[in-house]
């Protein structure tokens, strides 16, 4: 028993995850309130920067003795970025992502949509593998064949949480936006199985089975469609038969936090479960479910959700830094990767813009808007962190965090530019 009676908190995990759950919503509303006041930055961007800055103070602190380096990587590392954001985050951000995209917008870019998810997403992992492949053994790392396209796959998905975050603040034409949105929205699920399909390759035993991995990478996929319409279809069943804002939010955070968590357990994917659960609840669900009262706090509480858990993740992205270790070699790789990762996403989203030009026309640069702003973030970061311990995981977790930065800061920081440039006011 504590001070005045009160009964003493055990020690042990939940503490501990208390602690540094508390210290993260700290450092993000500092964050967030001075970059809000004094920098100005669109907000993942500059919760990202200071948190990074932050970050490297820490690791100088820790070089000079200043503050204990040892305790200050235990701490890090307990945050587990890879699971936090991976099982605990992901559902409800893809979730809130999908519940704002217009279903008919969406299936008028339908088509395109689904090439740069599917095929966009093959033709990048490719591209990555091979050409990191040669200039990796140039600069003298070992990194095999399979150990390339790992980090292909982890790298071509854009991020749904970066993108949809920097478009809110630009003027991107409607149709463009549609398009950007909703594959990364898609491509993040498929990205996530042409991961795992390839992770069961990297580490099986044998020949690799090429059978069971397409049928594992079906299984993940349809299962995790049908699943995600299947729980978005008992949801929105239970919203329309009750007309309560708290009760109808509350039955969405269940079908988030508990459909993704069954997602996972039927090995079905969970990211696009969430993604078509959220179409459904936003679209049919919003138009037949809902009463204006509770359209309106659903969208105050998953907005609230979505910057809440936005703000957490950047600030942990940045502080990440703290736990890598970087080499020389490492950091150029690293520099030698990001203008192959672009060249990868300007030739997987030009080829289906190509394929699909003979029956609709797209807008103008769209080839070059959508390279510029196919954000990577942190789920490619997560993707790097669950990868066995080893020197190969040690080289692609780096080079994947360098390239993640360039990605969220420079082209975070330039594509509002771009778009003013490519579309002049009057053009929009």
């Amino acid at each position: 028993v504590g001070p005045g009676g009160c009964p003493k908190m055990p020690s042990g995990v939940l503490v501990d995850a208390f602690e540094l759950l508390a210290s993260l919503t700290t450092l993000a509303a500092m964050f967030s309130w001075v970059n809000h006041r004094f920098l100005r930055l669109a907000p993942v961007i500059g919760l990202m920067v200071m948190s990074l800055l932050l970050s490297l103070v820490l690791v100088g602190l820790g070089a000079l003795g200043v503050v204990p380096e040892a305790d200050l990587l235990r701490t890090v590392q307990e945050l587990d970025f890879g699971r936090t954001l991976l099982h605990a985050m992901l559902g409800a951000l893809l979730f809130a992502g999908a519940l704002h995209i217009d279903l008919d917008d969406l299936a008028q870019q339908g088509w395109i949509v689904a090439l740069l998810a599917t095929l966009g997403v093959v033709l990048s992992t490719t591209f990555v593998g091979v050409l990191t492949w040669f200039a990796f053994g140039a600069l003298g790392l070992e990194l095999p064949f399979l150990g390339c396209l790992l980090f292909g796959a982890l790298i071509a998905p854009t991020d749904p949480i970066a993108v949809m975050a920097i478009l809110r603040r630009s003027a991107v034409p409607a149709t463009l936006k549609t398009k950007i949105s909703g594959e990364s929205l898609f491509n993040d699920g498929i990205g996530l199985v042409v991961f795992l399909v390839l992770a069961e390759l990297a580490v099986g035993e044998g020949e690799p089975a090429l059978g069971a991995a397409a049928a594992l990478f079906v299984e993940e996929v349809l299962g995790g469609i049908g699943f995600g319409l299947g729980i978005g279809w008992i949801a929105y069943r239970l919203l329309k038969s009750v007309d309560q804002y708290q009760v109808e939010i509350l039955v969405t955070l269940a079908l988030v936090t508990g459909g993704y968590a069954l997602a996972q357990r039927l090995h079905v994917s969970g990211p696009l479960a969430m993604v078509v659960a959220g179409l459904l609840i936003g679209n049919h669900g919003r138009a037949f479910a809902m009463s204006e009262r509770t359209r309106q706090n659903l969208d105050a509480f998953w907005e609230l959700v979505d910057e809440f858990l936005n703000a957490v993740l950047f600030v942990m992205i940045g502080l990440e830094v703290i736990v890598l270790h970087f080499t020389g070699s490492l950091f150029l790789a690293g520099l030698v990767a990001i203008p192959i990762v672009l060249a990868a996403r300007f030739a997987s989203v030009g080829i289906p813009v190509l394929i699909l030009r003979w029956r609709r026309s797209f807008s103008a640069h769209a080839v070059k808007l959508m390279t510029w702003g196919g954000l990577r973030g942190g789920i490619s970061v997560a993707l790097a962190l669950s990868l066995p311990p080893g020197p190969e995981r040690s080289i692609l977790v780096a080079v994947t965090y360098i390239c993640v930065c360039f990605s969220i800061i420079v082209q975070g920081l330039t594509i509002g530019p771009l778009v003013s440039r490519l579309y002049p006011q009057q053009d929009r």
